[in-house]
């Protein structure tokens, strides 16, 4: 195609874009003088030469007198139809197609009986600067100004149906006007009539479900939607409404707001209905137990049904003693009847919570029946913190301390287990007031000061090498495991300011505690002692002198 015939070959109403409003109802309301008849004398490239009895021929685009195989349905010669569409270089710019609609727009004012209330389906096929051009599913045309659209027009508006009104009808220029914001302005004035009806109603109304979604459900009363939270539909809480109701549903509701601005509805369904809360107000007491059907299981607790369309919460912490429940799923099931106690009721606040637990005997007591100080167990390592770690014993938790892990003083409870370890330990203290457990594991070995106390005893004079220096006394290192302290009352103080850390001293085992660990030194009685052999051999060798001794003593 060449250049020059590029323009009339685009659509047939699309050659007015640069004319202004009047223009372009002026040549879209053409007179019957502007359809005529032609004779076609030349067909050439993609143009038709009709003499419709002007100077000059007036120019048809080729594709309207092609069908859709692109055969010619008009030959030279024949006598078609026409309609001035424009003019390019001092020559008519014609249309078959537009003379066969003008016809049938003729046709229709002819037939047309007025009604300001008839509504008509129309499809876009054309636009211009003052409008959209539109046909019916007979081909019939209307104009849509653009003051009568009701909508913002975009790049893709050909081919766009919609719902339209006749607007005026000018029977001498064949033309027909319509409009879509009168629809929606009618639309708009009965919706605002019925919500103003719907507003002023107190009480419950019947509305039918149209559509339900994850946050609510839209309902229509009276020809208007609203929404119903889903925090609105029972007084359980926030509930999935396709859980309880289906689509076409009759339900009652209650208007609590209307957002004019929004032009938002929100609807109530629970509140249409008794309160349920009311009811338990004054029958329900804390400490009561009742019969309730778990209705739904989360990882942090589970909601029990009451059968009244109020639902309790059964905290995870409240299913069982076991203090490292993982999942509630693992104790209870979704559907299971349980008798709970109720711990707590907050009308004002619809809260409602229940305990399982509660009516369950408490793992402590069936454990200090079974059990006692002194007994061995086996039990898993829960956790570790910087004081020392809690084994669990059946389903119950005791201590066992950094001091009892170990005879070993530096050792602690994070160097010598982990989370999950299974280990041995011995009952040491039950506090039944508390209810706490205090465990040990080196008390299920020997002491240090048990072994040592197989080769010394009470009275030994040994040596060792002091390890520290406190007000109280002095702790001395007698092997490796082994410490051994002398109180300051044990040693003279004129002794004690000469002693420093790191050298040995001399003294007398005084008591070995095998059980707590703990020796005992003194070198007031290591003085004694050898002040005792000093008199026995002046006793037994009469060549001695006292004074003789106690000087080789001294030195």
């Amino acid at each position: 195609m060449n250049e020059a015939n590029k323009e009339v070959q685009t659509n047939d109403y699309e050659y007015q874009e640069d004319v202004d409003f009047g223009q372009v109802l002026d040549a879209f309301n053409k007179s019957r003088s502007d359809t005529t008849e032609g004779k076609i004398v030349d067909i050439k490239n993609d143009e038709v030469y009709v003499d419709i009895g002007k100077k000059s021929e007036g120019i048809l685009a080729i594709s309207e007198i092609q069908d859709e195989n692109g055969t010619l349905t008009f030959n030279k010669g024949d006598l078609i139809k026409v309609a001035v569409v424009g003019s390019r270089g001092g020559k008519a710019l014609l249309s078959h197609k537009k003379a066969l609609r003008k016809e049938k727009v003729v046709e229709f004012i002819k037939n047309y009986k007025e009604d300001s209330e008839q509504i008509f389906d129309v499809k876009v096929v054309g636009k211009n600067k003052g409008g959209l051009v539109c046909v019916d599913d007979k081909g019939v045309e209307f104009f849509l100004p653009k003051s009568q659209y009701g909508f913002k027009e975009s790049n893709n508006i050909i081919g766009k149906s919609f719902k339209v009104k006749i607007l005026k009808i000018d029977e001498d220029a064949q033309s027909i006007v319509i409009s879509r914001k009168r629809i929606l302005d009618d639309e708009r004035k009965k919706r605002k009539e019925v919500i103003n009806n719907v507003v002023e109603q107190e009480g419950a109304i019947e509305g039918t479900i149209k559509k339900i979604t994850t946050y609510g459900m839209f309902v229509d009363v009276g020809g208007v939607d609203g929404l119903v939270h889903y925090s609105e539909v029972s007084y359980k809480g926030p509930v999935n409404p396709s859980a309880l109701y289906k689509e076409g549903d009759k339900v009652p509701v209650k208007v609590i707001k209307y957002d004019k601005d929004r032009k938002h509805l929100s609807l109530s369904i629970k509140a249409a209905l008794p309160d349920p809360w009311s009811e338990i107000k004054d029958s329900l007491e804390i400490g009561d137990t009742i019969k309730v059907i778990v209705s739904n299981i989360e990882p942090y607790g589970a909601f029990v049904d009451l059968g009244n369309d109020i639902e309790g919460f059964l905290h995870i912490s409240e299913i069982s003693w076991d203090k490292n429940i993982k999942n509630p799923k693992d104790y209870i099931s979704k559907g299971q009847e349980i008798d709970v106690e109720v711990i707590e009721i907050n009308p004002e606040n619809r809260r409602l919570r229940v305990s399982l637990r509660n009516l369950l005997a408490k793992p402590f007591d069936n454990f200090v029946k079974n059990h006692k100080v002194g007994d061995i167990l086996e039990g898993v390592v829960t956790s570790i913190t910087a004081f020392g770690a809690f084994i669990k014993l059946d389903y119950i938790e005791g201590l066992l301390h950094n001091e009892d892990a170990s005879w070993n003083r530096s050792d602690k409870c994070k160097d010598l287990f982990k989370v999950g370890d299974s280990i041995k330990v011995k009952i040491i203290k039950i506090d039944e007031e508390n209810q706490k457990i205090s465990l040990s594991t080196k008390e299920l070995n020997e002491s240090p000061a048990g072994t040592y106390s197989q080769t010394h005893k009470v009275g030994d004079i040994v040596k060792g090498i002091i390890r520290d220096i406190k007000d109280f006394g002095v702790f001395v290192e007698l092997n490796k495991n082994v410490d051994a302290l002398i109180h300051k009352e044990d040693i003279s103080a004129s002794m004690l300011e000469k002693l420093s850390v790191g050298e040995e001293i001399e003294a007398a085992i005084v008591f070995i505690d095998e059980k707590k660990n703990r020796i005992r030194l003194s070198v007031k009685n290591l003085v004694k002692m050898k002040e005792r052999e000093a008199l026995n051999e002046i006793n037994s060798d009469d060549k001695m002198t006292l004074g003789d001794i106690i000087k080789d003593q001294l030195s």
